[in-house]
């Protein structure tokens, strides 16, 4: 794999982070020791050195397994770990944003995973709740105490990511270098906002959920469609979430195609688009249950597309543009904006 940077931290990590919501078996949707074991290996004897985790993955034992395997070869490791997420139900300050989660998850981690720092410290889900002032203060305290470099968010409104780097950068502190997001060729909604974000701004997107839960994958058809629920839950009716689900299974059997005709698997042509449509940072984050899942999926690595084989890909799930950015695009707004000559200017910022 190649290494590229990480926004604007100076870090060089792999094209492709490994997951390991799946490494431990408490939550069902996980694999045991021995073959964490193996996909761990596998992932560094193909040249990853970024590796994503949180405290909440499996109660705490993927922490716990990925301390075991790191141990000996820490420093060439990018490790990431998140915060935010509840930990303890019956305990309202062990779950949210606020500074004691903070202190409480990162100590908790860092004893689960065996080291003094964190590379990629990441605010996991926005609370919408603590002020960001408090968040960002408590951030930079720990980047000042050494336990972590640096700082992303996962799953939080463009607005306030926006407004809390603005706001670490007039007062000196640590602002977020990335953004982990729900990202995959049937799920694209965060391109109209947080594309721009983080090209003004110098920040990775890492997608969660790359291959929409399998869907993308090839394995799952019209008689066998669980993976095609992919965001449907959060569909206003049951129309509409049907029609999701008819959208997706169509996108699904359409990008098997375009794999039959490339030589490659799906997942590995839907990891490859997302890599290489656009010049903004875009790390997926893949995760696996077995270790031939990983080999496919870091297969993708070594795929090139054409701006022409992009195109064919974005045109299926091409989403609909929205206010204001229909507004700047029109010739009305031009002209009103630049005048009649507005078609002879190099209009090349990001939101335009």
């Amino acid at each position: 794999m190649k290494y590229i940077p990480l926004g604007r931290s100076g870090l060089k990590v792999s094209e492709i982070c490994l997951g390991t919501m799946t490494f431990g078996e408490e939550f069902g949707i996980g694999a045991p020791e021995s073959v964490c074991r193996e996909i761990y290996a596998a992932y560094r004897d193909a040249g990853g050195n970024f590796i994503d985790t949180a405290d909440i993955y499996n109660a705490g034992t993927s922490e716990r397994l990925l301390g075991t395997f790191i141990a000996g070869e820490r420093e060439s490791i990018v490790l990431a770990s998140k915060y935010g997420m509840n930990t303890r139900t019956d305990d309202p300050n062990a779950g949210g944003n606020q500074r004691k989660n903070l202190v409480q998850s990162l100590n908790a981690s860092l004893k689960r995973l065996g080291t003094e720092y964190i590379d990629l410290f990441w605010v996991h889900a926005w609370d919408g709740n603590t002020e960001l002032r408090e968040v960002m203060r408590a951030l930079d305290d720990q980047v000042r105490n050494g336990k972590i470099l640096h700082i992303g968010i996962s799953n939080a409104p463009a607005w306030a990511i926006s407004a809390a780097n603005t706001l670490a950068e007039e007062r000196g502190w640590t602002p977020f270098t990335a953004m982990q997001l729900h990202y995959n060729l049937v799920e694209r909604s965060i391109e109209g906002e947080y594309f721009t974000l983080a090209n003004v701004q110098n920040m990775a997107i890492t997608p969660w959920s790359p291959l929409a839960g399998g869907l993308l994958t090839g394995k799952f058809n019209r008689n066998q469609d669980p993976a095609a629920q992919q965001g449907t839950r959060l569909a206003d009716s049951p129309r509409r979430a049907q029609l999701l689900v008819d959208r997706n299974l169509e996108v699904a059997e359409k990008l098997v195609e375009f794999a039959q005709e490339m030589s490659c698997s799906p997942a590995q042509l839907s990891l490859a688009w997302m890599m290489r449509r656009t010049a903004t940072c875009v790390v997926p984050i893949i995760g696996a249950r077995k270790l031939e899942q990983l080999q496919d999926n870091l297969g993708a690595a070594q795929i090139e597309l054409t701006p022409a084989q992009i195109a064919t890909l974005d045109e299926l799930t091409a989403p609909d543009p929205s206010y204001p950015q229909t507004l700047y695009a029109s010739d009305f707004f031009r002209t009103l904006m630049y005048g009649k000559a507005w078609h002879k200017l190099e209009l090349d910022r990001p939101w335009q």
